[in-house]
């Protein structure tokens, strides 16, 4: 009988007893002021008069109006780069204990965002309620006596001045409760490791030793740990080194355009649990089975707004035009992408994240990643998000029946001097003619994006694709120092980072 296992059960249904659902408006109130209160005496509280802001009669307006967007290379200008020279104070109180280090999918250079201790316990937190959100799955008790294989980047962070650097999952790893550490696999040893091939085979080989119950990480690196112990030890699928996998909590991208080629490597379903933990926070977790939707931590320490993602707001950048207009949460609709603003106990303020959500559930504050706003591609009208592309490869992959878990593309201009949408297509995919299934994507995104189809009329001449092995993604991110953790391949390049792809697919 699993006593550890129906004790911890009782102890999350106990409190699942006794807590009450979430006004996330008068939540996102409270955290608002709670930020401002906090931070009113920074440089960036004095520059911006944050005391005088508290006493609005309309706090979230008031904020909205007085405080400029800032994605990370404008706060990091104006402000952030004084924490790296002994300034303390800048736009949180006190000087950061950590700095996350994020290449993200297009930066050229690696941004270092500020992690406070109040960041470390707000995640820690948000990870507090995911598991008390375990209960809505009807696990098993003896899930709870499992081990969790948490595949994130490396935790041996390092040292600068008087603070550590490394991911954000290195960072999380390196914090975790020390009731927890039994529990945690691969272990400290092995997550310390920095080479991502070295420690994934460290895992390998001793894979033996532990009853690994969940499994937490970005999808493409999972898949790649969990083929490296199949392959190791001769195996059909996963269960039958771990009998007892049940849970899989994906996190910082979509998990759709993986699942097909991650449910291959298993012997039997599991529960997919989604989370969005990004650099600069705990963004949400899902909360409940009946749908794959994630919840705003609204309560934890990030105020959010959203700003409706459409074309006339949005600089070629990807940044925000100053007169883009932000809604707070209640001011919501379903079926509208929204670029995601934060303000956060890291001293993040109005911050960009980059990231485009659309809400399922808007009582509930229920989300879906639907793309990033650098992502977006509308060369010549053709209005491409993220969303719309994932959609399109889980019709390639029925129609041709293959698995397609990585992509790419570029809209550039031809030897003809017209514009061509250029892809290329991860997949192991043969004996099919390139033309054929780019006449399948064109007709997908014409049937699913009316501006696609009217710019596939005019302006935009013709759909190219190329299928490589998925491997030659992996490889493209090790090559810029970028294979594991929390990274995420781009799936829209500018031509001259396209020309880049192209030269090293053609030279491997």
């Amino acid at each position: 009988m699993a006593i550890l296992g129906n004790i911890i059960k009782g102890v999350i249904e106990l409190k699942d007893t006794f807590s009450s659902e979430t006004d996330h408006a008068e939540a996102q109130k409270k955290v608002l002021t709670d930020l401002l209160q906090k931070a009113k005496d920074t440089q960036f509280g004095k520059h911006y008069r944050f005391e005088t802001l508290l006493e609005s009669a309309n706090l979230q307006k008031a904020f909205a109006e007085h405080i400029p967007y800032f994605d990370y290379n404008k706060i990091n200008k104006e402000w952030w780069h004084k924490l790296h020279e002994e300034e303390s104070d800048v736009t949180w109180p006190g000087n950061p204990s950590y700095f996350a280090i994020s290449s993200g999918t297009t930066g050229k250079t690696s941004k270092r965002i500020p992690v406070t201790d109040d960041m470390i316990d707000a995640i820690r937190d948000a990870g507090i309620k995911q598991v008390f959100a375990l209960n809505n799955f009807d696990l098993p008790a003896d899930f709870f006596e499992k081990e969790i294989m948490m595949l994130g980047s490396s935790t041996d962070l390092d040292e600068k001045d008087d603070h550590l650097e490394g991911e954000i999952s290195g960072i999380t790893a390196s914090n975790i409760p020390n009731w927890f550490r039994s529990y945690y696999k691969p272990g400290i040893e092995i997550s310390q490791i920095e080479d991502w091939d070295e420690r994934v085979q460290q895992i390998a080989e001793r894979a033996e030793e532990w009853d690994i119950g969940a499994l937490s990480g970005i999808p493409s690196w999972i898949e790649l740990m969990l083929q490296k112990v199949i392959e190791y030890h001769e195996l059909k699928n996963i269960h039958e080194i771990w009998p007892n996998l049940q849970v899989y909590t994906s996190g910082g991208v979509a998990f759709g355009p993986y699942e097909k080629s991650f449910n291959a490597l298993l012997g039997k379903p599991v529960t997919v649990i989604d989370t969005y933990l990004a650099s600069e926070g705990y963004i949400a977790t899902q909360v409940r089975p009946e749908t794959d939707a994630m919840q705003l931590n609204t309560d934890n320490g990030i105020y959010f707004e959203f700003v409706p993602f459409k074309p006339n707001y949005i600089n070629e950048d990807g940044s925000l035009k100053e007169e883009a207009p932000a809604l707070a949460i209640n001011e919501v609709e379903l079926n509208q992408d929204y670029v995601l603003i934060i303000s956060t106990v890291s001293g993040a303020w109005r911050y960009l994240i980059g990231d485009t959500i659309e809400f399922t559930d808007v009582e509930r504050a229920e989300i879906k990643i639907t793309g990033r706003t650098k992502f977006f591609l509308n060369t010549v009208g053709s209005q491409l998000s993220v969303n719309k592309m994932d959609t399109a490869m889980r019709e390639l992959e029925e129609k041709f029946d293959t698995t397609i878990p990585e992509y790419t593309i570029c809209a550039k201009r031809g030897e003809d001097d017209e514009f061509y949408h250029c892809w290329y297509l991860g997949s192991e995919l043969k004996g099919v003619d390139n033309s054929e299934i780019a006449n399948a994507l064109d007709d997908s995104l014409k049937s699913a994006n009316k501006n696609y189809k009217v710019a596939r009329s005019k302006a935009l001449h013709g759909v190219k694709v190329e299928v490589i092995s998925p491997e030659r993604f992996y490889d493209w991110n090790e090559r810029n120092k970028k294979k594991g953790g929390q990274v995420k391949m781009e799936r829209v390049m500018n031509e001259d980072k396209f020309a880049e792809w192209e030269d090293f697919v053609k030279q491997n």
